[in-house]
């Protein structure tokens, strides 16, 4: 199964390669962002997009009878051509920007970074202009910090950091890798998981985990290699019965898989190995999520070319997976309850959103109910996902959450919005970039504001089967103009999410009529049991 993360990758190539400019006489040769070079329709390149480099320097040294790419020359010119302009393309102090003029994006910064760096020692480059732009650019990253607690990042930061000094010959920010790795480190809660924004999100914890794993490598340390075993076996909680991974149950609603930390651990941490066992067998099926996005299919290329190149062939038999077992994660919010042949994850941060499986496939996913209403001259919409302090009762055959709705951040930018940003970044908003990232995310990722909505719902063991049963309560119903539910509505901006899955298949539901027919006062209530009885 190890060629299925090669298989993946390299069907990616060629679409890496289209979005590149490959003229050498154009003035933007080697950018990555199609929608700035190309089509023309942005004013400013992505400097993520710059990431591409490392996807295409590993194909080009991958020894695989079906990789076209292997030792291809143009693939070297193109790879340099993208590091020159990462270099060109940037700001003066050496960040970069990723949504909007001026951000200074320490994402961005970092992922691309990185991947100039690997593909220069990949190639064997010997080239002053890009030891100067990682230099730096590595010196921004180091007195850069971002508002947000964005574990990934940090982690990602301390191994730029790493890699620049060895590349550089350098200690000069030796001590702010080491901040970084100890700020990474204390974000990490008692269960294994680290922050990302409100809380647990298991796909970004993959990155977090690979970026660490590579920090070890490069300098063993206890305390890292403790702070991965911890990650590795919660993270063994969460590989689906199916082989799928994530979803919207988890903090930032991805299906993120980043394999190749497992592989660089595993001879270390051998249940590692078996995440990546469990996972390729979601990949051989067709289980996991497409990143085929211009914006992030770069990300998991490199990554399955690297778990292929670092497979560990001794690997672990896969244990068998307990009949019966609870496991309550409180801090993280999340409780998986199996039992014979069905398995239950219950996000109870995030009003119940759940997914449920039974004989190894999914049977539902649930993302809890949606409103839209009136509100004002325009209408909203009212959810029971987004994270928040919600009442629970978790008894041995019956968990029960209870809340209060909240509206959903469905800002979208306009051209007058766009305009508006584009004057405050070409003014004043250039020297205060982070506080108006800071303002971006409160409006569109963190918080919570309560809708005039409250919700119960409880799951109740009946033998083999869960019953669900929901009650939504509400003063007046005469403003609701629709009413559903479904298995991956989402509510809050994180670009890695609303990837597709095979698990989306399942039809939305649609109880508006219901719900308008209620007179005030009255419950809405919904009864229903899973898995449902053959016929």
């Amino acid at each position: 199964m190890q060629n299925c993360f090669l298989h993946s990758a390299l069907a990616q190539i060629p679409v890496i390669l289209t979005l590149q400019d490959r003229n050498p006489h154009s003035p933007t040769y080697g950018c990555f962002d199609r929608n700035f070079w190309h089509y023309k329709i942005i004013d400013f390149p992505s400097g993520m997009a710059q990431e591409f480099v490392f996807p295409l320097a590993l194909a080009y040294h991958t020894d695989a009878s079906e990789n076209r790419f292997y030792k291809q020359d143009a693939l070297k010119q193109w790879v340099a051509a993208g590091i020159r302009y990462a270099a060109d393309a940037g700001h003066r102090n050496g960040s970069c920007d990723d949504y909007f003029p001026f951000e200074c994006a320490g994402g961005a910064a970092a992922f691309s970074l990185l991947a100039c760096m690997e593909s220069y020692q990949l190639m064997k480059f010997s080239d002053q202009h890009m030891l100067d732009f990682f230099k730096v650019r590595a010196d921004w990253l180091a007195h850069h910090h971002e508002s947000g607690r964005l574990s990934n990042h940090q982690a990602l930061i301390a191994l730029c950091l790493e890699k620049a000094g060895q590349l550089l010959n350098t200690d000069q920010w030796e001590t702010e890798r080491q901040q970084r790795l100890e700020k990474v480190l204390s974000w990490q809660d008692s269960e294994g998981w680290f922050y990302e924004y409100e809380g647990c999100d298991t796909g970004y914890l993959t990155l977090t985990l690979g970026c660490l794993a590579q920090c070890y490598l490069h300098r063993p340390n206890d305390s890292i290699l403790a702070s991965l075993r911890k990650g590795i076996m919660f993270l063994l909680d969460f590989i689906h019965p199916d082989g799928s991974f994530g979803g919207e149950y988890t903090s930032r609603n991805t299906y993120n898989y980043f394999p190749h930390g497992f592989e660089l651990i595993g001879s270390v941490i051998p249940e590692a190995l078996e995440l990546n066992d469990r996972f390729l067998i979601g990949l051989q099926n067709q289980k996991n999520a497409a990143y085929g996005d211009d914006h992030i299919i770069g990300h998991h290329t490199w990554s399955y070319l690297l778990a292929w190149q670092h497979f560990n062939t001794n690997r672990p038999a896969l244990r068998p997976i307990p009949k019966e077992e609870r496991k309550w994660h409180r801090n993280a919010g999340l409780l998986i309850d199996r039992h014979n042949d069905t398995t239950l994850y219950i996000a109870l941060n995030k009003g119940g959103v759940f997914r449920l499986f039974h004989q190894g496939s999914l049977v539902c996913s649930d993302t809890q109910f949606s409103i839209v209403t009136a509100r004002g001259k325009k209408n909203a919409n009212a959810v029971a996902h987004l994270v928040g302090e919600y009442d629970l009762n978790v008894e041995d055959d019956c968990v029960t959450v209870s809340g209060t709705f909240g509206w959903a951040k469905q800002k979208q930018m306009t051209p007058l919005n766009l305009i508006i940003l584009r004057l405050i970044m070409y003014g004043g908003g250039r020297f205060f970039p982070d506080l108006v990232r800071k303002l971006l995310q409160k409006l569109l990722i963190t918080g919570k504001q309560e809708a005039p909505f409250t919700f119960t719902r409880t799951f109740q063991r009946r033998g083999d089967r869960w019953q669900i049963n929901d009650t939504i309560s509400a003063t007046s119903w005469k403003d609701v103009q629709a009413a559903g539910l479904g298995g991956h509505q989402t509510s809050i901006y994180v670009v890695m999410s609303r990837t597709y899955q095979d698990s989306q298949l399942e039809p939305w539901t649609d109880y508006t009529t219901a719900i308008q027919n209620l007179q005030d006062g009255e419950d809405f209530r919904l009864e229903r049991i899973f898995p449902q009885e053959q016929m």
